[in-house]
Order: C-alpha cells, then sequence, then structure tokens
C-alpha cells in the first residue's frame, strides 16, 4: 500500500497538539493539520518528526493561524530553515520531499466557506460554524492540490551559513548571500532599500 493510501496520520492528536501550540481553536488549525496531513502523504513523508525530519522543507504563503499548524504537524521552523515564509497573502503551503524531489502545493478552496454554512445553517457564528465544518469535509472538498517544481540554491538549504560578509554603509553583517553589490560596494538589504524599519536614535546598548 503506497503512503497516500495510508492512515499514517492521526487528525485528532495532531489538531490537538497543534491548537495547543497555538494557543486557541480556531478554522486555520482545521485547516492547517488537514494540508500538512495531506501535504505529507503526497509526498512520501511518513514521519515528518523523526526519521523523515531532515527530508523535508515547506513553504507557506500565509502568516496567519494556519502556519502554526503546519509547522506543528510538520516540525518544520525558520529557525531549522526548513520553513519558508512567501509572504503572498494566500492560504495555501507547499511541502517538499528533499530525497526524491517531488513537491505539493496544497490552496485551501475558498467555496469551503460555504460549504461550512451550508452544512450547518443552525450556527450564526461562521468562525464556529467553520470549525466544526472543516473538520469533517473531505480532502477534495478544502483543497486544491498539484504538483509543482521547487527549485533551492544552496544557500537556501538547512546547515551552516556559506559564509558572512560586512556591509560597507551600516558595518553590520550578512549571511546566507543575502548581501546586495551597488556600485562596487556590499551592502546589506536595508542599506541598499527598500527598508521596514528607521532608526530614531542611537544605540542604546
Amino acid at each position: 500500500m503506497n503512503a497516500d493510501k495510508m492512515q499514517i496520520f492521526d487528525f485528532a492528536s495532531l489538531f490537538e497538539k497543534s491548537v495547543r501550540i497555538h494557543g486557541h481553536l480556531c478554522p486555520g488549525q482545521v485547516l492547517g493539520v488537514k494540508m500538512s496531513m495531506l501535504g505529507l502523504r503526497k509526498i512520501g513523508i511518513l514521519d515528518p518528526q523523526g526519521k523523515d525530519r531532515k527530508c523535508i522543507i515547506v513553504f507557506v504563503e500565509m502568516d496567519r493561524c494556519a502556519t502554526d499548524a503546519v509547522q506543528s504537524v510538520t516540525g518544520c521552523s525558520l529557525g531549522h530553515r526548513t520553513m519558508k515564509f512567501m509572504d503572498y497573502g494566500k492560504m495555501a503551503a507547499t511541502f517538499l520531499n528533499l530525497k526524491t524531489g517531488k513537491a505539493i502545493r496544497v490552496v485551501a478552496k475558498e467555496e469551503s466557506r460555504q460549504k461550512a454554512k451550508e452544512l450547518f445553517p443552525e450556527i450564526e457564528n461562521k468562525h464556529v460554524a467553520q470549525l466544526d465544518a472543516y473538520k469533517i469535509m473531505s480532502d477534495e472538498e478544502l483543497f486544491d492540490a498539484m504538483e509543482v517544481t521547487v527549485k533551492l540554491s544552496p544557500e537556501d538549504m538547512p546547515g551552516r551559513p556559506l559564509r558572512r560578509v560586512r556591509c560597507d554603509t551600516c558595518g553590520e553583517y550578512v549571511q546566507d548571500l543575502r548581501e546586495v553589490y551597488m556600485n562596487g560596494r556590499v551592502l546589506c538589504r536595508f542599506c541598499a532599500g527598500p527598508r521596514y524599519y528607521e532608526q530614531t536614535g542611537q544605540y542604546i546598548l
């Protein structure tokens, strides 16, 4: 029996763990757990936090509740460089098996929201209706899944940094080949712009 047919993940226990880590019940937790279960099965990962832990990278396209669920189920994280955040604002994630190269992108269907209302019309709170509905809806009702190709550069792989260089403007160090070269100078991305913060004073330490 292939991995896609095997019941290798227990939703109830994974959902309970996810809620405990995330801090509260929400529809996003259900979607994130089920999305991860589906993606892992499709790429042949049976033990993501055990023997297969070095074989998986996941790309999440949202910084919402579902991302905590994906991390909880897969064991992937930014700190381990096994989770990559792609700021697309979509309820989607791509699961990559590093050993085989197989990758599956899973996207939550927008129509599942309406389906949830139809399943539980007596529940006025839409989030409660979605929470209950998503638990019993099938993968086919909740998601679209597509096989994709993911190309990873050496500097994006887990492991020690390939090199560290000093920014010619601010003097701070940049690793993992994230520096920018402009007019013969080595710059960090902040100094090269655009920037997400503005310095309002001197260093306090």
